[in-house]
């Protein structure tokens, strides 16, 4: 995997071989942050990465000038992975942390501009995500949530539904308040 744009294009992402997981492919990436860089104005927002699996999605906003980014994903080898990516691309205002979202959700007591998640297409709950997030506080005002869905879940009934963008297999659904 690859970093697709901003101070740290072109660095590669090296991920283990007993990575669990499905990365999102640099060409979804890559359509993903075309629509949000019309949607998202990068300096000084903050960031929360949801179901962080290999970070790309925290280190594409770092190389596009985000500072403040929290990640979160149950898997404890996600976390030390990220963790030590953010390290190396002096990533200083970012942090991963290990846990469950479902339950870490109720309990953050922070605010951030662009929520990104991205479960497994699988996860029991999917459907629900975006109703218990927007029913939090964790995002801001005129705030942003994208979640990565498989082309077959449909989210656009859910509270503060916006649009939908699908690249090949993958979709992205996003929420405003």
């Amino acid at each position: 995997m690859r970093i697709i744009s901003g101070t740290l294009k072109g660095r590669s992402i090296d991920v283990p071989r007993n990575f669990k997981g499905r990365p999102t492919t640099d060409f979804a990436r890559e359509g993903l942050f075309n629509v949000l860089n019309n949607k998202v104005q990068w300096d000084g927002i903050k960031v929360l990465d949801l179901f962080a699996g290999t970070g790309a999605f925290s280190l594409e906003c770092f190389s596009r000038g985000v500072s403040e980014i929290v990640a979160v994903d149950i898997q404890p080898l996600h976390v030390r992975f990220i963790n030590d990516n953010f390290q190396r691309f002096g990533a200083d205002d970012a942090h991963a942390f290990k846990a469950d979202v479902f339950k870490w959700i109720p309990s953050a007591n922070q605010q951030f501009d662009l929520i990104f998640a991205d479960p497994p297409y699988d996860i029991p709950g999917l459907i629900k995500l975006p109703a218990i997030i927007m029913s939090t506080r964790l995002l801001k005002p005129n705030g942003l949530l994208v979640i990565e869905h498989g082309k077959r879940t449909n989210l656009s009934d859910q509270l503060g539904f916006q649009m939908e963008k699908s690249y090949s297999n993958v979709s992205f659904s996003f929420f405003g308040i």
